[in-house]
């Protein structure tokens, strides 16, 4: 009978161990996982905040003929880079004027640019 116990008190010290191990290797996968999603989100708020300096460049641009002051640029997003490019409208766009707005960010080691176009009337 003492034998008996020794053989049931050894297989549960094994499935402790056992089990204890699978869950080290399960919360391993989750903080791995946990870290990629982060990365993810981090680009997309990124992205995010290019997308909204950019718009609101060319509402600015459209809606008054002026660009927003870089320093409010600056304030405003501080680590988007905001470049805009004139160009004369040709064809059908004669009147009108293409502007190209290109905002950029870093997360990381990846560079974020967002390219946002639109035809404006030229003011005078």
């Amino acid at each position: 009978m003492v034998s008996e116990r020794i053989g049931q008190k050894g297989f549960v010290l094994a499935e402790l161990a056992v089990s204890i191990s699978l869950l080290g290797l399960i919360l391993a996968g989750l903080a791995v996982s946990m870290q990629g999603f982060a990365k993810l989100n981090h680009y997309q708020w990124t992205r995010q905040r290019c997308v909204a300096a950019a718009e609101a460049q060319l509402d600015s641009l459209a809606a008054t003929g002026r660009p927003i002051d870089e320093a409010e640029l600056k304030r405003l997003w501080p680590e988007v880079n905001v470049v805009t490019d004139r160009e004369a409208g040709a064809g059908p766009w004669d009147a009108l004027e293409l502007i190209r707005i290109t905002a950029t960010g870093r997360t990381g080691a990846r560079e974020v640019a967002v390219r946002l176009e639109r035809y404006i009337a030229v003011q005078p």
